[in-house]
Order: C-alpha cells, then sequence, then structure tokens
C-alpha cells in the first residue's frame, strides 16, 4: 500500500449531506454510502476526526423569522449535530470501527464530553472520533468548529464536504454560470467572500496555516 499523504485528517460534514435527497432529516440510506467511503479511508491507516453540522435538522439562518431568539436558536442547532453524530456513529460501527462521539455540550447518556488530549488519544488508537456540539458556543459555525478542532487535534489537513464538488464563486444549485476553482489561496477565499467555508473558519487557519 502506498504510504498516504495525510496521516490525521479532520472532516467537516455539513448536516445538508445526511439528509439527501431529503427535504430534512436523516436519509439512512445516504449515511451508510458515506460511511463506506470513510471506512476506505480509514482502512488506509488515515485517522479521522469528523465535526458535523446540523443544517438538516435546525440552523439559526434558516428559522430567522422563527421568533425564537438567536441564543437558543444556536443552542438547538448544536444539538441537533449530536443527533447526526449518534447517527453517524451508529452507522460507523456497523462497519466493525471503533467510533467515538465527543461533545462540546455535556450530554453524558449519548456522548463523552470533549477533550482534546482524550480525544487525540482515540485517534492514535485508530478510533474514528466525531465531535459534535459546535465549539459549545452561540454565534460560531460548525465550519469555525471544524478549523477549531483541525488545529487542537493536531490534524494535517482540514477537509469539508458538502453537497457540491467543489469550490465556486456563487451556489451552482442556483447559478449554471458559477465559475470553479481549481486552486484557491485563504486571502482570495477572505477577499471574494465565498460561501463554502464560513470566513473566521478561513481566517482561523490561514494564520495557523491548516491546509
Amino acid at each position: 500500500m502506498e504510504p498516504v499523504k495525510y496521516k490525521r485528517i479532520l472532516l467537516k460534514l455539513s448536516g445538508e449531506v445526511l439528509q439527501g435527497d431529503r427535504d430534512s432529516g436523516i436519509d439512512v440510506d445516504t449515511v451508510d454510502a458515506l460511511v463506506s467511503q470513510i471506512a476506505e479511508v480509514h482502512a488506509m491507516g488515515v485517522q479521522i476526526g469528523i465535526v458535523v453540522g446540523g443544517g438538516n435538522i435546525w440552523r439559526y439562518r434558516d428559522f430567522k423569522n422563527s421568533g425564537i431568539e438567536r441564543i437558543m436558536s444556536d443552542n438547538m442547532g448544536m444539538m441537533a449535530t449530536v443527533m447526526n453524530g449518534s447517527a453517524l456513529k451508529s452507522a460507523i460501527e456497523k462497519k466493525g470501527i471503533e467510533c467515538r462521539v465527543a461533545s462540546a455540550l455535556s450530554v453524558k447518556q449519548v456522548a463523552e464530553d470533549y477533550y482534546p488530549m482524550k480525544v487525540r488519544h482515540h485517534l492514535d488508537k485508530n478510533r474514528v472520533v466525531i465531535c459534535v456540539g459546535g465549539t459549545g458556543n452561540p454565534f460560531f459555525t460548525t465550519d469555525s468548529a471544524a478549523a477549531l478542532r483541525s488545529l487542537e487535534l493536531k490534524c494535517d489537513v482540514l477537509l469539508k464536504a458538502t453537497k457540491v464538488d467543489g469550490v465556486y464563486d456563487s451556489d451552482p444549485e442556483t447559478d449554471k454560470d458559477a465559475k470553479k476553482f481549481d486552486i484557491i489561496s485563504y486571502k482570495d477565499v477572505l477577499s471574494k467572500d465565498l460561501k463554502v467555508m464560513d470566513l473566521t473558519a478561513v481566517a482561523l487557519c490561514k494564520d495557523a496555516g491548516m491546509p
């Protein structure tokens, strides 16, 4: 087997990825197909940390007019990530892979509390670790959580999986003339205000040199 380029990765999964063709919620077949790919990477000897979003269940920006104030709405979004992480864990363990869910919110009945050193130990033991609960604070996206976790867990690279196949200058699902970038710098992502990741997350990766 050829040596892998990245020994330890942080994979950011948007919540929308888990809903498949559904309008919301979790599509079991989609999760299974996604986990099959994760299992292939794990079999290559890559240590995998995952941060999952909650947009398929609840996200503040989708419910701004709900009457629920921002902090409570963000807390609901963080709890949605716990549900998604639990679904992923179940699917991963069915592949015979050890998996842990580590939460920035304390939900001890379903996940262990997130501590960087403990999660790094799990990764060293080749367990997949799913980090949920965002950063544990309102006003921060799960993109920002992924950037933070990638640094705390000493990952080699931060990868993001969404419903589109790359980085574009606009949403290719709504703009047929959207331009795809094959290579792009942190500076250009920030200056062009691209929406591929939260700009706070991009700035954090830029400052720390996280690919």
